[in-house]
This record gives structure tokens, C-alpha cells and sequence, in this order.
């Protein structure tokens, strides 16, 4: 939850700034920085909503069942009674299945929380790894926004500044999704009447919670929460990104549009500059379609 407040707050502060999108990593036409991280907050909201599925999952348990569900040598109360006070002590909802039979000859419910936090690692992961990226740099990267200075410099070269909190975070994504397949084969493991790989689902499932939340823990307290923008590289790349021309297209034509990127692409000059050369339009019009604040939001 803290992910997505830190996420939120930083859509606000970037909300200003106007810089390239990317599709196919190449350039596309401009998006907010603030709306960037929008598309991350919202990340962290479903995953939130994953992981709350996640404990629904696990909320339900074969206690009672005994040797092969039929509850034999136990107290027909024995499971109820008992959750309802591990509830009460722990503050954790713990229920009786239904169907002692599926909950005794399979682990499916750890295989599907499981599930849940691998999504919630792949959405991590874009997370981390856009970050690092449109910070890359300090100079032959795209340098769009300034990661925190959390580590003193690369072994070989002085003064590097190494996006290790991304890195680390990344990882963390890399051993949930493996331990994910490891889950996944242990459900396989339900033969008749029992599963025998609990310990080893157990044992890669809490590996995988406490990582998650150690790594997100970190991730937003020494990452995102002191993360700046960098207004000046934004602006620059907006006014010579070559996908400019889209907001040309609907005016004159979508090859004359074309035309005019490849011409700006071979000269290395601006889609405005080529524009104003090959007298298309006027200057004012050119800064009315121009306008990188225009083509941020549907068309009116």
C-alpha cells in the first residue's frame, strides 16, 4: 500500500512535466511523466487487490480431515472451533473447507496465491525496470529522471552511480516467478488422497511473501520516494522526437506527415523546423499542432 501511495504522489509531482513516450522503444507522441507513473500506481492497486485475493486463497484449510478427509478419530467441532480461535488470536481469518476431500488430496489454493504473487512480481518488475531505464544515463542515457545516490560508486569506475535498488528489486521478481514454477510442480503432487509436496510449496510460498515484502519495502523507501524529474532533458527530447508528426497526419495526410519525418530524421532537424522549411503551414498554426500539451489527452 505504500508502493502505491509513494506512486501517486510522485503522478502528482510529475504531473507537469511533458516528455516522449516509447512504444517498441522507439519514440512515440508525448505523455506526462505524472501519467507514467499513474500507469504504476495503478499497477501497485491491483496488486493489492491480487494479494488480497491471495489470502482468500489461503484462508482455507484441510485442519480436521485428518488421514484422508473423512475426519476419522477426530471431533466433528475440532476444525471450526479451532480456526475460529487461530483467528482470534492471530487477527488472520482462518476458515474449515468445505470439501475436505479436494483441500486433503490437493494444495491448488497455495498453487493459485502463488499465482497471484507471481503476477504481482511481473508488474514489479516493469515497474523497476522502466524506472532504471528512463533514469539510465548520467549522459549517454535517457536521463529523464534522477535515481537517489544509494551506492557509492562502481568497483572499477569512481564516481558511477549504479541503479542497484532497481537491480535488487528486479531479482526479487526473478526468484518469485522461480519459485512460482517450483509451486506450480509441487501441485502436481496430489496422488490419491494426499499431497505430499506441502514442505516444499511452504517453503518457496513464504520465501516468495517475505521477499515481495522486503524487496517493495525497499524499493519505495529507498527508490521511489526521493526519485526527481529532469525537466530540462524531458523538454528537449519532446521537441526533437520525430513522432511529432502524428499531430500533422490529420491536417495533411498521413504520407505528407511521413515525408516530413523522414526529411527532419536524414537532416537532424526538428519536425517543426522541416515544417516551417517546406512551408506546409503556417507558423502559427505549426505551433498550435506542436503543442506537446495538445497531445496529451483525446482530441477535441
Amino acid at each position: 500500500m505504500n508502493l502505491e501511495a509513494e506512486l501517486r504522489k510522485k503522478s502528482e509531482e510529475f504531473w507537469p512535466i511533458i516528455k516522449t513516450g516509447r512504444t517498441h522503444l522507439q519514440d512515440a507522441t508525448p505523455v506526462r511523466l505524472g501519467q507514467e507513473f499513474l500507469g504504476f500506481a495503478g499497477q501497485a492497486e491491483n496488486s493489492i487487490k491480487r494479494l488480497r485475493r491471495a489470502q482468500e486463497a489461503l484462508a482455507e484449510v484441510a485442519l480436521g480431515g485428518t488421514a484422508v478427509g473423512t475426519g476419522v478419530n477426530t471431533h466433528p467441532e475440532f476444525s471450526r472451533r479451532t480456526c475460529e480461535r487461530i483467528s482470534d488470536v492471530s487477527g488472520v481469518t482462518v476458515r474449515e473447507t468445505t470439501n475436505h476431500f479436494q483441500a486433503q488430496s490437493t494444495l491448488d489454493a497455495l498453487v493459485e496465491a502463488s499465482g497471484q504473487l507471481r503476477t504481482v512480481a511481473i508488474s514489479l518488475h516493469k515497474i523497476a525496470n522502466d524506472i532504471r531505464f528512463i533514469g539510465s544515463g548520467p549522459r549517454a542515457g535517457l536521463g529523464e529522471i534522477l535515481l537517489p545516490e544509494v551506492q557509492p560508486g562502481s568497483s572499477i569506475m569512481p564516481g558511477k552511480i549504479n541503479p542497484v535498488i532497481c537491480e535488487s528489486m528486479i531479482q526479487v521478481c526473478a526468484q518469485v516467478i522461480g519459485n512460482d514454477m517450483t509451486i506450480t510442480i509441487g501441485g502436481q503432487g496430489g496422488i490419491f488422497e494426499l499431497n505430499l509436496m506441502l514442505p516444499l510449496i511452504a517453503h518457496n510460498l513464504t520465501q516468495s511473501i517475505e521477499i515481495l515484502t522486503t524487496g517493495t519495502n525497499m524499493f519505495t523507501n529507498k527508490l521511489v520516494k526521493d526519485l526527481k524529474a529532469n525537466e530540462e532533458i524531458c523538454a528537449a527530447y519532446v521537441e526533437g522526437s520525430l513522432a511529432m508528426c502524428t499531430s500533422l497526419a490529420p491536417i495533411i495526410g498521413y504520407d505528407r506527415a511521413a515525408e516530413i519525418a523522414h526529411k527532419a530524421y536524414e537532416s537532424g532537424k526538428t519536425i517543426r523546423e522541416v515544417s516551417l522549411e517546406e512551408k506546409i503551414l503556417t507558423k502559427k498554426e505549426l505551433d498550435l499542432l506542436l503543442d506537446p500539451s495538445k497531445m496529451i489527452k483525446p482530441t477535441d
